[in-house]
């Protein structure tokens, strides 16, 4: 087998063994089950020993396919860094863009960018991974991760691209019939739109003295969703208090009120948004989606209320 050979069907191999199936790793590259059972059939051959046993229902690996998973995976990726390393050094725009995010940060800015890109340069491909989970870079093989918050991992490589401050907001007709705080004191007292999962995720206590789902307080709604709050807020469900991502075009656009505007002053109210890498000198492909996803946010930021 020629090794370029080799390097190709190590790739179907990992993914076989990540799919768990011939049809899945089929569908990662285009190609159809029968042909990647071939190609597996081939490695087999070569090395002489069973990768993987096959049943009519599942596709597990032997003792030598779990072996060569481990060493399949650290060839690949060290061909991935060579390739990544001289083409930074020619200054080309090519390979697989990965970038992790919240779902709502990534499809309001950062799919913009990618959409940009892949016009500009029609060598690059991208990936972008949606979730609320802390992705780690190193890991999952990813080139950049966009954090919110303090970074406390000094083994990453973190640049600053804008800054998050919390706003509380409600919408002109909910202020109509419910009578608009003057002060951060006054807000307890009316609906309140909450976040789920975890203690005090927007965090309320900084407003309240106390999480908004205690028992002085009640939440009239409550969603695991950025997009969604910023829905319910819109249609006058109660005060939100969201990321000036989420909800500072709409203060802009006027379907939401931006109330007790000196709480954006406060210290707690402002935290870093951070591109994070993993790679000191990275390819040509982060440095431009980076600056272009700096451009595209603006200084001050799109979003910005102030």
């Amino acid at each position: 087998m020629q090794s370029e050979k080799f390097a190709e069907y190590l790739g179907v191999f990992v993914d076989v063994a990540r799919e768990s199936s011939f049809s899945g790793a089929g569908r990662r590259r285009g190609r159809t089950p029968s042909s990647i059972g071939r190609q597996i059939d081939a490695l087999e051959t070569y090395l002489e020993t069973p990768l993987f046993l096959r049943s009519t229902r599942n596709l597990t690996l032997t003792d030598a396919g779990e072996a060569l998973l481990i060493r399949a995976r650290q060839i690949l990726d060290s061909l991935d860094d060579a390739r990544q390393e001289l083409s930074s050094m020619k200054g080309d725009v090519t390979g697989t863009l990965r970038v992790a995010c919240y779902p709502t940060f990534g499809k309001r800015y950062v799919l913009p960018v990618m959409g940009q890109l892949s016009r500009q340069y029609p060598e690059l491909s991208v990936e972008l991974d949606l979730t609320e989970r802390i992705a780690d870079p190193v890991a999952e093989r990813l080139d950049i991760v966009i954090r919110i918050g303090d970074m406390s991992d000094s083994t990453l490589i973190g640049t600053r691209i804008a800054t998050q401050t919390r706003v509380l907001c409600a919408s002109p007709d909910y202020l109509l019939q419910a009578g608009t705080p003057n002060h951060l004191c006054e807000v307890s007292t009316h609906r309140l739109i909450d976040k789920l999962h975890g203690g005090d995720l927007l965090h309320w206590s900084d407003i309240l003295g106390h999480p908004a789902r205690s028992s002085r307080t009640h939440p009239v709604f409550g969603c695991d969703d950025f997009e969604a709050m910023r829905l319910a807020a819109i249609e006058g469900l109660g005060i939100a208090y969201l990321p000036d991502w989420v909800a500072g075009l709409d203060i802009k656009a006027g379907l939401l009120t931006l109330l007790c505007p000196e709480w954006a002053e406060h210290p707690a109210a402002s935290t870093g948004i951070y591109a994070l890498r993993a790679l000191r000198n990275p390819p040509a492909r982060v440095s431009i989606f980076m600056d272009a996803l700096r451009a595209f946010i603006g200084k001050p930021s799109i979003w910005s209320t102030r």
